[in-house]
């Protein structure tokens, strides 16, 4: 990370987060619960987040196994794009927690933070040229309206030089992270540096 970027309750640190409910006690873990972990994150075994979804090990699989599929697949959408996506519908969704890990893989795989300081302070127009502001704006809309995709905005992104495989890539990164800021809002609360908590 280069530098810290906080505004309107965001930031690009690194946080924590609490589960609300029991989560699975590690050594009383079943050895597919075990299993599932190590599969899912290096950071699994001590990640609420993790050892809460693991109450259901196979849903947990099917989850990181989508999750791998969609961020790090070779090929296609650039692994700084997806990023991007990802942080943005976070940033609509309120969700801080998720937003913080998808803003410090964007300046990894970018080099820079400036995208995310203009997501976090209005994601409305935010992106350093045409390409980021279409694959931002695009994500805001999917994000508002799901029910309401139309061509006009597919469109938009091949205009500035998006193929069909990075097109669905971008959506794959939206949903998933759709469904994961529900979960993360629903479930738990953020916990900055400090010790501090807000609600995610």
């Amino acid at each position: 990370m280069t530098e810290i970027v906080k505004s309107n309750g965001f930031t690009n640190e690194s946080l924590d987060w609490d589960a609300w409910l029991d989560v699975v006690e590690l050594e009383r873990a079943t050895e597919d619960q075990v299993k599932v972990l190590e599969e899912s994150n290096v950071k699994a075994k001590s990640s609420d987040y993790y050892l809460f979804l693991v109450h259901q090990p196979d849903i947990l699989r099917q989850r990181s196994n989508a999750f791998n599929a969609i961020m790090y697949a070779p090929g296609g959408m650039s692994r700084a794009e997806r990023e991007l996506g990802s942080l943005v519908v976070s940033r609509v969704n309120g969700c801080v927690y998720c937003a913080s890990v998808h803003a410090q893989r964007f300046e990894q795989y970018a080099k820079r933070n400036d995208t995310v300081q203009q997501v976090f302070d209005n994601p409305h127009g935010s992106g350093i040229d045409a390409r980021e502001k279409a694959i931002v704006q695009f994500s805001i809309d999917l994000t508002e309206r799901p029910d309401d995709v139309r061509p006009e905005q597919i469109q938009a992104l091949k205009d500035v030089g998006l193929s069909d495989i990075e097109v669905l890539d971008l959506i794959h990164s939206v949903a998933i992270f759709a469904w994961a800021n529900r979960l993360m809002l629903n479930l738990g609360e953020p916990v900055f540096p400090d010790g501090s908590k807000a609600e995610g």
